[in-house]
């Protein structure tokens, strides 16, 4: 099994769309990329302290490629908003790559450049950050499976 790890606005959305691939084993929300050892999510969603809201995916690859979750992480949310995703605005709502490879981060940042060339986008800058695994804080479980858990569609804006 491999591991990827993306932020791409509220959690839940994440883990909604990677949990529908096959090849996906499981698909974790947590907090990655801040200052502090210990977080929690009334930290987390004050912006203050560095994170961002982030899934952590496990996957088989030879069931499903680490390409195939860039794809879908384009996809599934809007790479030219600094620091938001529809309503939710701040800094733990940005859009990141957390690489855990050489490999990986040479992936990603492949697939931006060809997504910027693609004109998707048009003339808007893709702010998507592309850096290395930090410690990866599990969310509490009540984020876990949270749109299944509460009979909910997904709360991620297709675009």
């Amino acid at each position: 099994m491999a591991l990827a790890t993306f932020g791409a606005g509220c959690f839940w959305g994440v883990e909604y769309f990677f949990r529908e691939i096959n090849g996906v084993i499981n698909a974790t929300c947590g907090y990655m990329g801040g200052k502090d050892s210990a977080t929690t999510y009334k930290e987390v969603k004050t912006g203050t302290t560095g994170h961002a809201e982030v899934v952590q995916v496990e996957f088989d690859p030879s069931i499903v490629s680490y390409n195939d979750l860039l794809d879908t992480f384009w996809k599934n949310h809007n790479p030219t908003m600094l620091n938001m995703q529809g309503g939710d605005i701040g800094t733990q709502y940005r859009s990141t790559i957390f690489f855990h490879d050489k490999e990986q981060k040479a992936l990603a940042e492949s697939s931006k450049l060809a997504l910027a060339r693609s004109g998707k986008w048009g003339q808007r800058h893709i702010v998507t950050e592309i850096v290395p695994i930090q410690t990866f804080h599990i969310a509490e479980e009540y984020h876990q499976n949270y749109l299944e858990k509460n009979n909910l569609p997904s709360c991620h804006l297709v675009y």
